[in-house]
């Protein structure tokens, strides 16, 4: 499976890192492919500089040291592709749409209130109910 992490998923496995985050990269890196997009790396590198800025020499690091597939978010989308209440989040499912990803792991509740075919968004805690502790 291809499986795309969220910018606020990925801020809390790189500064605030538990057992339960480790086990989600873990099995993903290990099992399927991981995938990012382009707007999703803008937006962690943006975030972090602007609200840890002592911790963004990590993000090139934690990037650096992850292996994953980088996809392009275009700068121009059809739109009314998906109702999304916060419309800065449409790059974000957009990209994930045309890249065929399966699952969309994300803690923005926005996202999970989207009626999509694919890809299939879950909070973290609902990818490792479904997808390690029950296989």
């Amino acid at each position: 499976m291809r499986i795309m992490l969220d910018t606020n998923i990925l801020i809390s496995m790189l500064l605030f890192p538990n057992e339960q985050f480790k086990k989600i990269l873990d099995y993903i890196t290990r099992n399927h492919k991981l995938v990012l997009s382009s707007f999703i790396i803008d937006e962690l590198t943006a975030v972090v500089a602007r609200k840890f800025p002592k911790k963004s020499y990590a993000v090139d690091s934690f990037l650096s040291d992850l292996s994953y597939e980088l996809v392009y978010t275009p700068r121009h989308m059809l739109g009314n592709l998906f109702n999304i209440r916060d419309i800065n989040d449409y790059p974000v499912l957009y990209t994930a749409i045309i890249e065929n990803i399966d699952i969309f792991i994300t803690g923005d509740k926005d996202f999970l209130g989207v009626e999509v075919e694919m890809p299939e968004i879950m909070t973290p805690g609902e990818f490792l109910e479904r997808h390690i502790l029950n296989s």
